[in-house]
């Protein structure tokens, strides 16, 4: 295989910590749009050697010659279909061949389909999962291999907040993001009781992100698939995944949103679904706007460009999208203490 060489430094960002990050590999599954393409770009940022993985060679491509822009970053492409457990194995192989070692792996890639239960096809419920699930079982496999050799390294698995309060019209990709959560555990245990304590699994849930998602999705329900609020950008996930390679944690939240939403579910999930059925029949699917039927990007790449943004945030709507929600919060807080107070709805 050709090497790959370093390329001068032409620009890019300095921080503290910046030399120490430098020469560090990461493997990001899903590279070619949305987080993970904002994780290429972060990881790069700091000096990191990232190995880009996706379908969609072009734009990999594209992705790599921005990360290369930066001081000490240098960049492989694989291109890789997640759910081929070879493929994942070669793109391991191929990031040790390059860089000798994989210090962090962020398994990212991801699809979904929308409509109800009876109106999602078969072959394509199946393959959200062969996508979202497999996928990650595979990526895991192949770097915790490397890194148990190593002694040490970062499996970070991208889950949803839909994994902790669950929705209704999207069910393979709250299925898979739940799998998600369960899978990053039941690997902790098992590092744990074989003694690989420098081996980490961290495990995030995104709240909604401004990424082309929603624009890709597969969509029987025939309507329009809005961001649910509120949307937060793919960089503010991309600063949460690098943190945790710093200071690994078992499970985090990007945004307040979706944190807050997680102990709702804890404390009061009967309401919390209730609320969460209302909310995504009223604004997760538009009301206004039709959709045809579309498998997305599910079954196969989409030929449009890919981007890091959905065009969905806005800082005004998003502060006004924010008080709604915390304005829920409240009341459902306020609920469930008076649902404890009177005894109501204990079984």
């Amino acid at each position: 295989m050709e090497p790959v060489e370093p390329v001068a430094w032409n620009g890019g960002e300095e921080g503290a910590g910046l030399v120490a990050e430098q020469g560090k590999v990461v493997v990001i599954t899903g590279a070619s749009s949305g987080v993970g393409r904002a994780c290429a770009r972060r990881f790069a940022s700091r000096g990191w050697s990232v190995v880009l993985a996706a379908r969609r060679t072009a734009e990999l491509e594209e992705v790599a010659a921005a990360c290369r822009k930066h001081r000490g970053a240098r960049a492989l492409v694989v291109p890789t279909d997640v759910t081929d457990a070879e493929a994942v194995e070669h793109l391991a192989r191929r990031a040790v061949t390059a860089f000798g070692r994989i210090d962090v792996w962020v398994n990212n890639a991801s699809v979904a389909a929308f409509g109800s239960l009876d109106e999602i096809p078969p072959a394509v419920f199946r393959r959200v999962l062969d996508v979202d699930v497999m996928g990650y079982a595979h990526g895991a496999r192949a770097a915790l291999g490397v890194m148990r050799e190593q002694g040490d390294g970062t499996l970070i698995n991208v889950s949803s907040v839909v994994g902790a309060a669950v929705v209704p019209y999207n069910i393979p990709y709250v299925i898979s993001k739940a799998a998600v959560r369960a899978l990053s555990g039941s690997l902790r245990q098992e590092l744990r009781l074989a003694g690989q304590h420098g081996v980490h699994v961290c495990t995030v849930l995104p709240s909604t992100m401004d990424t082309p998602f929603f624009r890709s999705a597969a969509n029987y329900s025939g309507r329009k698939v809005l961001p649910m609020a509120p949307v937060y950008t793919a960089e503010r996930a991309a600063r949460t995944v690098l943190r945790l390679t710093r200071r690994p944690r078992r499970e985090t939240y990007v945004g307040p949103a979706g944190r807050l939403l997680g102990i709702q579910s804890k404390l009061a999930p009967g309401l919390v679904e209730r609320l969460l059925a209302r909310q995504m029949d009223r604004s997760h699917l538009s009301r206004k706007e039709p959709a045809a039927p579309t498998s997305g990007n599910v079954l196969r790449p989409l030929p449009e460009a890919a981007a890091v943004s959905g065009g969905w945030h806005g800082r005004r709507r998003t502060a006004v999208r924010r008080l709604a929600v915390a304005t829920l919060a409240v009341g459902a807080v306020l609920a469930t203490g008076r649902r404890a107070r009177c005894g109501c709805g204990r079984r």
